[in-house]
């Protein structure tokens, strides 16, 4: 077994490094602006996220061998992850760019459809994530948003309180 061959980088520590960084850093923000982070994730998702990791991947590893390398850019991968997520949770102004603000879906019982547009949602999607949480209809809704997160959250017209 050839040892230096496996512990011993070939390529510069900082280049792999600095690969690694250009290559999160531009896949996070093409990802943030195409597409909300999903609630829950479709095939279409995974495939996305699949075939953009093979297309970045030479970029990224330009060739490595030998473990260290390979520890290296893992390590850079992790670092930014973390390293975005703490600096969200710092700063505000960090976290606006980070996330994506609630987006209103429903007001007062009227849906938003220029906002669901914006969003690629369908009515029926938006029916269905009611249902979900036991709500049967549209006019029972005070408010309800697509959180940055991709959930979606609904506040309902308060039914105990007196009808004036």
């Amino acid at each position: 077994m050839d040892w230096h061959a496996l512990f011993v980088p070939t390529i510069d520590l900082w280049e792999i490094f600095l690969r690694g960084t250009i290559i999160y850093l531009f896949l996070f923000f093409l990802l943030r602006v195409l597409r909300r982070e999903g609630g829950q994730i479709g095939i279409a998702d995974v495939l996305v996220v699949v075939l953009i990791a093979d297309a970045s991947q030479n970029a990224m590893a330009s060739n490595y061998q030998s473990i260290t390398e390979g520890i290296v850019l893992v390590s850079t991968i992790a670092f930014w992850d973390y390293l975005l997520d703490w600096l969200g949770y710092h700063s505000p102004l960090v976290q606006r760019l980070l996330r994506s603000p609630p987006l209103l879906l429903i007001k007062d019982g009227q849906i938003q459809r220029r906002n669901l547009r914006q969003e690629m949602i369908s009515v029926d999607e938006l029916m269905s994530q009611l249902r979900e949480q036991g709500i049967d209809a549209v006019s029972k809704v005070k408010k309800c948003y697509l959180e940055g997160d991709g959930c979606v959250s609904v506040i309902v017209f308060d039914a105990a309180k007196p009808a004036s």
